[in-house]
């Protein structure tokens, strides 16, 4: 993991994590360009293996191959099991909804999945929530439900949500396996061993997926592609993955993991923000109202969390 000098400012680490926030932030506006002229499973693949190389490289130069032959079988079981779910379930379905939803939104809706976490944590590993937590968990939740159904939460119940959304729920649902599965396969792990790890068992399986279900043709779809397209893909790869997630583990390293994941809270925010400028999103009243809960409730589960 990236360490931080003695010498260096607090205040760098800070503007690294909101770097962090606003990288992680810009992959929605950047994923929905990508969705929109690409086959999903191609994109991703392409995505991942530009990512894969570069966290390889790093992963690597810090003695990677050292720490890889002292992984237990426990640890390879836990690493495919999160390549499986945390890269390939989760970038498939991020870039499938991406087809169908809005960046903006989409931002807003996938963000809650640290309420599905928790919920999951509470029941498989007994850990205890508090009424702030709860209180929190109700706030992400009606602002989501907002968001997702355009302002009218009763629509659920008559089918009201389309294929888009239940895409999204997706992603929330292979996040929260990938946290949780990290706390109970890969508890000592070094942070960069297991996000290279994960991310080179993921690879292949997207590949394997595109070409099945998409065709060859859908993994060199990219090299006739757009200067824009490939600008959005390369963002993803090196600024929404390597770049942040290398700002993230030194901001978890220099100031613990609470005060880390806290600027997770702004990611929504910087994602419907470039979805409004960059592809001219337009923000509704649902979106806005939605999304302030959605927020609010991240800041007091950060906050009760400790």
């Amino acid at each position: 993991m990236p360490t931080v000098a003695a010498a260096s400012p607090s205040w760098t680490v800070h503007l690294k994590l909101l770097g962090m926030a606003a990288l992680w932030g810009g992959a929605w506006p950047a994923g929905r360009v990508a969705a929109q002229a690409l086959p999903a499973l191609g994109a991703s693949a392409w995505r991942f293996a530009i990512a894969t190389a570069l966290l390889a490289a790093w992963w690597l130069a810090r003695g990677g191959l050292r720490e890889a032959r002292s992984l237990s079988r426990r640890q390879w079981v836990g690493l495919l099991l999160g390549g499986a779910v945390g890269v390939f379930g989760y970038a498939a379905f991020f870039l499938l909804g991406l087809q169908h939803v809005p960046a903006g939104r989409a931002a807003l809706v996938v963000t809650t999945n640290p309420v599905l976490t928790m919920l999951l944590a509470a029941w498989l590993f007994g850990e205890r929530l508090n009424r702030w937590i709860g209180l929190g968990m109700a706030l992400a939740v009606g602002g989501a439900l907002l968001v997702l159904t355009k302002g009218a939460p009763w629509t659920l119940l008559s089918g009201g949500v389309g294929i888009g959304e239940l895409l999204l729920l997706g992603c929330v649902l292979c996040w929260s396996g990938y946290t949780l599965l990290g706390r109970k396969l890969l508890a000592g792990l070094n942070a960069l061993t297991a996000t290279t790890v994960t991310a080179a068992f993921g690879l292949p399986m997207l590949i394997a997926a595109s070409w099945g279900l998409e065709g060859g043709a859908a993994l060199a779809a990219p090299v006739h592609a757009s200067a824009a397209v490939w600008v959005a893909l390369l963002f993803m790869a090196i600024g929404s993955t390597v770049l942040a997630y290398a700002w993230y583990f030194e901001g978890v390293q220099a100031l613990g993991a609470g005060a880390a994941s806290a600027y997770i809270s702004l990611v929504p925010v910087f994602g419907v923000l470039f979805a409004t400028l960059l592809l001219g999103e337009a923000v509704d009243g649902s979106l806005l109202a939605g999304g302030l809960l959605v927020i609010a409730g991240m800041l007091v589960m950060n906050k009760a969390r400790g």
